[in-house]
C-alpha cells in the first residue's frame, strides 16, 4: 500500500481514472476469506488525506481536546504566490493584528523576526 509522498504522486500519475481502479492501483486491495478482492477505499481515502497533511487522529480530534486539524507545519506557495500560515499558527504564537517581522533569506529558508526583537530569542 502506497503511502505519503508515493501515494500522492502515483493518484497524479494515474490522472482520471474510475476510483476502484485508483484503490486498487496504490495497492489498498485485501482478499475475502472466499479469495474475492475486496477494495480498501476508507484505508486509501484516509492515507490521501494524511499526505496531504490532514491527521483525523483516531477519534477526530487533534489530540488537545480540540476538534479540527492537527497543525502539519508545512506551509504550500497558494495559486497567487502567496504564502500563508494560517490563524491557528497566528494563536499558537499570540501574534495580533499588526505586529510586524523582518523577512530574512537564507539558503533554502525564510526567517521571520519580529520587528525590534532579535534573530536569538526562542521563547
Amino acid at each position: 500500500m502506497l503511502t505519503g509522498s508515493d501515494l500522492l504522486n502515483k493518484v497524479k500519475e494515474l490522472g482520471d481514472i474510475s476510483k476502484a481502479d485508483l484503490v486498487r492501483s496504490c495497492g489498498y486491495v485485501s482478499t475475502k476469506k472466499n479469495g474475492e478482492e475486496r477494495l480498501n477505499f476508507t484505508s486509501f481515502y484516509e492515507a490521501l488525506l494524511e499526505a496531504k497533511g490532514v491527521n483525523l487522529g483516531s477519534n477526530g480530534f487533534a489530540g488537545d481536546g480540540k476538534s479540527g486539524r492537527k497543525l502539519s507545519y508545512i506551509a504550500t506557495v497558494q495559486g497567487n504566490g502567496n504564502l500563508l500560515i494560517g490563524k491557528a499558527y497566528s494563536a499558537l504564537l499570540d501574534l495580533k493584528v499588526g505586529d510586524e517581522f523582518e523577512i530574512k533569506l537564507g539558503r533554502q529558508q525564510i526567517r521571520l523576526v519580529p520587528v525590534g526583537g532579535s534573530e536569538d530569542d526562542d521563547d
